[in-house]
């Protein structure tokens, strides 16, 4: 009976090591990473209705932010389309359409999983409107699950890959899952550390003469 209630010590201590560990990586994330650029992959995994499979949608670009409340994603592939956040507004433009959304940033953003990386400076700041929780480590990632506490909140749950290397942690993962069945997996690849300067250009946008700007 000692043997197997050592056994049982151990690998209870063993959990709750690792999940220190995915919160403490959580928090070393946000206090070390000021700035941020990598290049992702998107999916996007629509789930099956009566008679239609379910679909997934891929897409590819680079993305960079710099706290705490400047981002810019630039897709790529399949389609070309900005999104850039310059502290104040959020843009979105469609490249192929001309068109360009102007949204108050303040507004558009709220809980949003961006807005959770790189608008927070710790974890008592995500604590306001998240539950956060460590998942079993798996494919070499430490994992923190974050549950938006608002009960009005499109997102069911934000899952942070968090990867050890080279004595920094980076981010690898996003793995999103919405009210709707949707599951929306960011895969981050190339992860450069704290190179983005706090006036670059990658956080200033200036609609094309000829497009079209909506401001809902």
């Amino acid at each position: 009976m000692k043997k197997i209630f050592l056994i049982v010590s151990v690998c209870a201590l063993t959990v709750l090591y690792a999940q220190a560990d995915a919160l403490q990586d959580l928090q070393k994330f946000l206090q070390t990473t000021q700035s941020g650029r990598a290049q992702f992959t998107q999916a996007v995994t629509t789930p099956a209705k009566e008679m239609r499979p379910a679909r997934i949608k891929t897409s590819s670009g680079v993305f960079a932010f710099f706290r705490p409340n400047q981002f810019c994603f630039e897709y790529v592939k399949p389609y070309p389309q900005m999104i850039v956040a310059d502290g104040q507004t959020l843009w979105l433009h469609d490249v192929e359409m001309n068109q360009v959304t102007a949204k108050a940033q303040s507004v558009a953003l709220g809980n949003t999983p961006v807005a959770l990386i790189t608008t927070a400076v710790d974890l008592a700041s995500l604590q306001k409107d998240f539950l956060l929780q460590s998942d079993p480590e798996a494919n070499g990632l430490r994992w923190v699950k974050a549950t938006p506490k608002s009960r009005d909140a499109m997102l069911q749950s934000i899952r942070i890959g968090l990867l050890d290397k080279d004595a920094a942690i980076q981010l690898s993962k996003l793995e999103i899952h919405d009210a709707f069945g949707q599951v929306l997996v960011i895969s981050f690849e190339k992860f450069e550390i704290n190179s983005i300067k706090r006036d670059s250009n990658l956080f200033k946008f200036v609609p094309p003469a000829q497009a079209q700007v909506i401001r809902p």
